[in-house]
């Protein structure tokens, strides 16, 4: 199979209810928010998924009912990274009979592992796979940062690209040089702020975490960069930067930004933003200014 990875990939939210289920009708509004801002695809179970929080059942019913809304309009790629190797291979086999497109694979997290364990286990792995795959590089989660050997052994092994979460500029410039005589082997940015040196120096994309809520700013930024349109790049990466010092700047820890994407969703009225434990949404207080943030930023793009 052919799947073309590039342009902006939304590592989807999970809509829940208070009670911890998937809200059915959240996911269709998000599903059709995404979809009218031209994203080029969409990403289940990532981080801003919350995917290891989630039961297996919840997990496959979000894919399930995903695939179902989406119905072939833009590619489906599921993270099926689990401490389970068996877990891994069951979700992988769920999306493929729910009719994803692809399957993203992190190192297993909790335990520390080595690149050559990491090899190894892509060796197992990835024949019992139904789909193809892409990599997703996310060290402050799993404790591995992937190298680029590990990364060349993956591509020969079937890998469609990488999803580079480290947030290290340097580590992404030389993924891309890495790469640059496989134009086939998709190198996505995780950090969305980096969207412009990413496409600038020959790679593909990102999975941009505000594209859940301005789908259209980063599609119209990843056009922009395309078209070498450097006016329009300017003008609308400094609104990409904007999100960082307001909506993710809002709340404490790492998590203000799972919370913060969740809560401008909620005060755009497109789903709840209920979360699954340990992790639990803003007060009132960080909803205001969530939500006057947002007021303030769609005025600015009018």
């Amino acid at each position: 199979m052919s799947l073309e990875l590039k342009g902006i990939i939304p590592p989807m939210i999970t809509p829940l209810t208070e009670n911890g289920d998937l809200n059915d009708e959240g996911l269709r509004k998000l599903i059709e928010h995404l979809i009218s801002g031209g994203v080029h695809g969409i990403f289940l179970l990532g981080t801003n998924g919350e995917a290891p929080s989630l039961t297996y059942e919840l997990r496959k019913e979000l894919i399930s009912k995903a695939c179902e809304y989406i119905a072939g309009r833009v590619p489906v790629l599921v993270g099926i990274t689990d401490t389970s190797f068996e877990g891994s291979i069951a979700i992988a086999n769920h999306s493929k009979m729910a009719g994803a497109d692809a399957v993203v694979i992190a190192p297993p997290y909790y335990f520390p592992i080595s690149q050559n364990e990491m090899v190894e286990y892509l060796e197992n792995l990835v024949p019992k796979l139904p789909l193809p795959f892409m990599m997703y590089n996310m060290p402050s989660c799993t404790k591995l940062h992937l190298s680029i050997e590990t990364l060349k052994i993956a591509k020969e092994l079937g890998a469609l690209g990488v999803k580079d979460s480290s947030g290290n500029i340097d580590y992404l410039y030389s993924l891309i040089a890495a790469f640059k005589n496989s134009p086939e082997f998709a190198i996505i940015v995780g950090t969305e702020s980096f969207l412009p040196e990413t496409i600038q120096h020959g790679g593909h994309g990102a999975v941009a975490g505000g594209a859940n809520f301005f789908p259209a700013l980063f599609v119209e930024l990843y056009n922009a960069l395309v078209e070498n349109n450097h006016v329009k790049v300017e003008e609308l990466h400094q609104k990409v930067k904007t999100l960082y010092d307001t909506i993710y700047s809002v709340g404490k820890y790492e998590s203000r930004y799972t919370k913060g994407t969740k809560c401008a969703l909620a005060v755009m009225e497109i789903c709840d933003d209920y979360m699954a434990l340990p992790l639990r949404r803003f007060e009132s207080k960080e909803r205001e200014e969530i939500k006057r943030y947002i007021d303030t930023f769609n005025i600015s793009m009018i």
